[in-house]
Formats: structure tokens, C-alpha cells, sequence
């Protein structure tokens, strides 16, 4: 147990995201028994993991990433871009390079693998609650590497639109394959008015006249080709 003093005395609110039962209810007993740790919600996939911590609230989320419906990286970009936005730990079996600085570049604080012993998780809890990046035991020298070649924050100048935020590009992307506005947000677990104002932005940088125009120009650049089915909107 960590006697830090900097550390949060209040409960720290977690919720538990993990699409296998066994690992879900091992890691909630875990934590339950953790004096200061208060488990709030859990979820079984990234899709119920928005809805589970829209209405709990929680400091922190504990999050898998290969879970059906909606990965955790995927929900992870969608917690960490609102407000209030939770930390989160990424608890995976993977430990491929671009798997790590996807988490990262999603707005993780913490990645590690479900091979970390319970004095391990107890620390990333407590550590990334108080505002801390932690990294398990094996990963901490591929991430110093990702932050020393700033692959972190580093340009994509070999993406098109490179002025475009993720959550712009994915939705330009559903823009280029027809889908509607209604459907974006559907898709995003978002409003259509969050659509409407994403949209709006994606225009003024694409210096786009519309929808149509937006269109061409994105199927130009290669968006759109793996699914072009919907409704048009003007």
C-alpha cells in the first residue's frame, strides 16, 4: 500500500471495463477491497463503457482494449475529449508498439498488461488518479522512446488534412461514405448539434463550399473508400 501523501485522500471512483466476466469480476473484487477505491460501474464493452460512465461519474476508468462494439482506444478518445473527462489505465494483453502510442495519443495516463501483479494495478490506480502517467514494467522504455522522438506529438504531415483533430477525420470519414448526419451521431453516441458544429469545422479547414464539395474533396484524399452507403444531407 502507498503511504504517499500527495495522493488523493478521497474514494477514488473507478469503473471496470472488461468484455470477459472472469477478468471483470477478479479486477472489481481487487479493487473493491482497496481501502480509498470505490468501484462504481462496470462494462462489458466500449459501446456500454460511454453510457456506464456518463452516468457514474467515475475519477478513473480501468479499460481493455479488444472488446466488441467499440474498442477501448476508440471509447477512450471518446471519455478523454469530454468534460468532465476521467483518467484512464488501459489493462490489455497487448504490447504491440502502435497499440501503446494509439492508447496514448487516445489520452490514456496509464497502460498496462493484465500479466501486473495487484500491488502494480494498485499503484497505476492511485497514481494516474493523482494526475501521473504510469506505464508497466516492460513498457516504460518503449514509451520514453515514443516521447524522446516526439512520436507522441509529432506532425502526420503523410496524412491528408493534416490540420483535422481524430474525432474530425473519423467524422469526415463517415462524411465521404454517405452517411447522414443523424447516422453520425448515432455511431458517436454524440448530439446532432455536436455533429452539425464538427461538420462546420471540418468545411472552414477543408475550405470546402458544402457537403457535396467536402465529399469530393475527401474521396480525393483516399477517405471513404471502404464503405460509401447513406444518405447524402445538402
Amino acid at each position: 500500500m502507498t503511504s504517499d501523501a500527495s495522493l488523493p485522500t478521497a474514494p477514488i471512483r473507478v469503473v471496470v471495463v472488461d468484455d470477459h466476466q472472469i477478468l471483470r469480476d477478479g479486477l472489481v473484487a481487487l479493487l473493491s477491497a482497496l481501502p480509498g477505491i470505490d468501484v462504481v460501474g462496470v462494462a462489458a464493452d466500449g459501446r456500454e463503457a460511454i453510457h456506464v460512465v456518463g452516468e457514474s461519474q467515475p475519477d478513473l476508468v480501468v479499460m481493455d482494449i479488444q472488446m466488441p462494439h467499440l474498442d477501448g482506444i476508440e471509447a477512450t478518445r471518446f471519455l478523454t475529449g469530454r468534460e468532465p473527462a476521467p483518467r484512464v489505465v488501459m489493462l490489455t494483453m497487448n504490447e504491440d508498439d502502435m497499440t501503446i502510442l494509439s492508447a496514448i495519443r487516445a489520452g490514456a495516463s496509464g497502460y498496462l498488461l493484465k500479466g501486473a501483479g495487484a500491488a502494480e494495478v494498485e499503484h497505476a490506480i492511485r497514481s494516474a488518479a493523482a494526475g501521473g502517467m504510469v506505464f508497466g514494467a516492460g513498457l516504460a522504455a518503449t514509451v520514453a522512446g515514443f516521447f524522446a522522438g516526439s512520436a507522441v506529438t509529432a506532425p502526420r504531415p503523410e496524412l491528408p488534412f493534416p490540420d483535422l483533430t481524430d474525432r474530425e477525420r473519423d467524422v469526415l470519414e463517415r462524411i465521404a461514405a454517405g452517411h447522414s448526419n443523424d447516422a453520425i451521431a448515432a455511431a458517436l453516441f454524440v448530439s446532432n448539434k455536436t455533429v452539425r458544429n464538427t461538420v462546420s469545422a471540418i468545411y472552414a479547414k477543408l475550405h470546402a463550399t458544402g457537403r457535396a464539395d467536402a465529399i469530393v474533396k475527401a474521396r480525393e484524399a483516399g477517405f471513404g473508400r471502404d464503405e460509401r452507403r447513406g444518405t447524402m444531407e445538402p
